[in-house]
């Protein structure tokens, strides 16, 4: 599914010692990649996505519970990148924080989570815990992946490829529960291409949405997941 779009892009990836950026040569979407950009994507053919563990550092007893980033990186330096694609948080009875009705301060991917006890009409949050959607380098090695997956396109709204969606239109062909997720557009990791990911984990799936990206179009993406 080759884009014939007339703009150039730049193809970056991240080190696995997450701090150093690189950039190769502009890569024309309906072009093939160059020998040097097929060498260097083989080398990291191997990313992929799982789920931390969960962490509670904080409870509500004091402002409110805050599960930041910032201070889970400082708490636990080696087991969260500082980059996450994605994150969850729950009650410790394991309650969705977005069944709770709580009102949050902070809920992403960047700031991690913050629930403000001023901010509840019964004057306190819940204890909440938080995991994030981290590359292959905190996921264990041992993967068994399905095969791909390609069931949108991003004509409309954007390239949606949800677990719950690919479950139901391929039954028996993906666990119930993945551990881990891979997406790639054509032959391309989707790490390498520098869209804006909405979703990206294993128990949802991989959202790339049209309205977050600079051009307004994503690629064209297909995922398969881990199941052990």
């Amino acid at each position: 599914m080759i884009k014939l779009w007339t703009i150039a892009l730049v193809v970056t990836f991240v080190s696995p010692s997450f701090g150093n950026h690189h950039q190769l040569n502009p890569v024309h979407p309906s072009s093939e990649p160059s020998k040097a950009f097929r060498e260097t994507r083989s080398i990291f053919s191997s990313e992929y996505y799982c789920w931390t563990q969960w962490f509670d550092r904080d409870d509500p007893s004091g402002t409110g519970d805050w599960e930041t980033l910032s201070d889970l990186l400082k708490q636990y330096p080696n087991e969260i990148c500082p980059n996450p694609v994605d994150v969850e948080a729950t009650t410790l009875s394991g309650t969705p924080a977005k069944q709770t009705g709580e009102v949050f301060y902070k809920y992403d991917k960047t700031s991690g989570f913050v629930c403000r006890n001023e901010d509840q009409k019964q004057g306190m949050c819940s204890d909440y815990r938080v995991r994030f959607s981290c590359p292959s380098a905190y996921c264990s090695e041992k993967v068994c992946w399905t095969e791909w997956f390609d069931r949108d396109n991003p004509s409309g709204t954007g390239d949606w490829e949800l677990l719950s969606n690919l479950t139901t239109e391929n039954p028996g062909k993906i666990c119930e529960t993945p551990q881990y997720i891979q997406a790639k557009a054509k032959s391309l990791l989707a790490s390498f291409i520098g869209d804006n990911i909405y979703i990206y984990n294993p128990t949802q799936g991989f959202v790339c949405r049209n309205e977050d990206q600079t051009f307004k179009k994503c690629w064209d993406y297909e995922v398969r997941f881990g199941c052990c």
